[in-house]
């Protein structure tokens, strides 16, 4: 008897869910990274300035510049690699950035969770 409505209190817990009330609001940004730090030979810029840790930040960084709350929710498109020549003592060799890079932003949508500021 015990063990059945152990069983069936279970199933309930796992089939009850409290409903998500949080809206979020998106907005989908395209931007361009910086150059990569320094001159190299073709193939290392661009590998260089397309490392996932640079994506991250930048992404990162792509959202945060909308204003207090924004956070990445994916990466679309990790665009294409750019190149320009350095001059000087390193020509012939490049700095890379990436260009057109699409970031999706998320933020929750005010007042849609918690209090509403002024109402008792």
């Amino acid at each position: 008897m015990k063990l059945n409505l152990i069983g069936l209190l279970a199933v309930l817990a796992f089939f009850s869910s409290t409903a998500l009330a949080t809206e979020y609001i998106y907005r989908d940004l395209m931007a361009n990274t910086l150059p990569s730090p320094g001159c190299a030979a073709e193939s290392e810029a661009i590998a260089s300035a397309s490392k996932p840790y640079y994506i991250k930040n930048y992404s990162k960084k792509f959202c945060q510049t909308q204003g207090y709350g924004w956070h990445v929710e994916k990466v679309n498109d990790h665009g294409k690699a750019v190149c320009t020549e350095c001059s000087g003592a390193n020509s012939g060799k490049k700095q890379c950035h990436l260009e057109d890079v699409v970031v999706t932003c998320k933020r929750i949508k005010p007042g849609s969770v918690g209090m509403l500021p002024g109402k008792s």
